[in-house]
């Protein structure tokens, strides 16, 4: 399981010309799942990323979590997080879960956010998604396990 964080000012995504998630500060995050993960991997992904610290303190550093600032988490569902571009250069989704697997550990994970006390909104799993938002930092951290 991949995810890619990325520090926001505010985010949406929107779906067939509606707006169907939106957040102001916080956390858009692009989840991506292999054909090998779990809800173990889920569970520390979600400890992880409700624990990160990435918003700045009144020294500047990097210091806040989600919950210390208030924060929200947009939640996109991205099976291209595991492209592979070595062969070629069309990418292969030979990793990526199948659509079934992918879509409960992508639903698992959002509703173990929610138990953090952080407020969740989610792009629609398999949907032609927009997704804009205004970058702080710009920060964008990586995580996999």
């Amino acid at each position: 399981m991949k995810i890619v964080v990325q520090r926001v000012k505010n985010a949406q995504v929107e779906v067939e010309g509606k707006i169907i998630g939106k957040i102001q500060k916080g956390f858009l995050v692009l989840l991506g799942v292999t054909t090998s993960d779990t809800k173990e991997q889920a569970d520390y992904l979600v400890k992880k990323l409700c624990k990160l610290r990435i918003f700045t303190d009144e020294n500047d550093k990097m210091n806040l979590a989600l919950k210390d600032i208030g924060g929200e988490l947009l939640i996109v569902s991205q099976f291209t997080l595991y492209a592979d571009c070595t062969q070629g250069n069309r990418p292969s989704f030979i990793e990526a879960a199948k659509p079934e697997q992918a879509s409960e550990l992508y639903e698992y994970f959002c509703t173990e956010c929610e138990k953090n006390d952080i407020h969740v909104e989610k792009g629609i799993f398999g949907a032609h998604m927009k997704v804009t938002l205004t970058n702080d930092g710009p920060v964008t951290i990586i995580l996999e396990r």
